[in-house]
C-alpha cells in the first residue's frame, strides 16, 4: 500500500445537507432536491402541453466584467414560454444564500435577465 491509500478514509462518509435537501433523481438525472425533481416534472409536462419549449436543465452562465471571468452562474432551468419567446431562468429556492442573491443580480446587470424563483 502507498501512503496516499493509507491516507484515505476507506468509506467516504456522506454529511446531511445544510438545508435539509434530499437528492433526488428522475429520468436519469440526478436533482438537488426533492422540490426541484417535482418541479422538473411540472416542467415537463408543460413542454408536453407546448405551453414551453426549449427545456434544459443546469444551464450556465459565465458571468464576465470588464473582461474578467468572475464565476458561473448554473441555473435550474431554462425555457421560452409559447406567449412569450424570451428566455425563461428559473432557480428553485428554498433559501436564498448572499452569493445567490449576488448571482442574481449579475444576470440582470450583465444579460438583461430576471431570474424567476419558483
Amino acid at each position: 500500500m502507498t501512503k496516499r491509500q493509507l491516507a484515505d478514509p476507506p468509506l467516504r462518509l456522506r454529511l446531511p445537507s445544510k438545508y435539509g435537501n434530499r437528492r433526488t433523481e428522475v429520468d436519469s438525472i440526478v436533482f438537488a432536491s426533492k422540490r426541484e425533481a417535482e418541479r422538473y416534472q411540472n416542467l415537463c409536462l408543460l413542454e408536453k402541453a407546448g405551453e414551453i419549449s426549449d427545456l434544459s436543465c443546469q444551464p450556465r452562465f459565465p458571468l464576465v466584467v470588464q473582461g474578467m471571468k468572475v464565476c458561473t452562474y448554473v441555473a435550474d432551468f431554462e425555457y421560452r414560454e409559447k406567449d412569450n419567446p424570451v428566455l425563461v431562468v428559473e432557480d428553485v429556492k428554498g433559501h436564498k444564500t448572499r452569493e445567490y442573491v449576488l448571482k442574481k443580480k449579475l444576470m440582470k446587470a450583465l444579460y438583461g435577465i430576471d431570474v424567476r424563483e419558483t
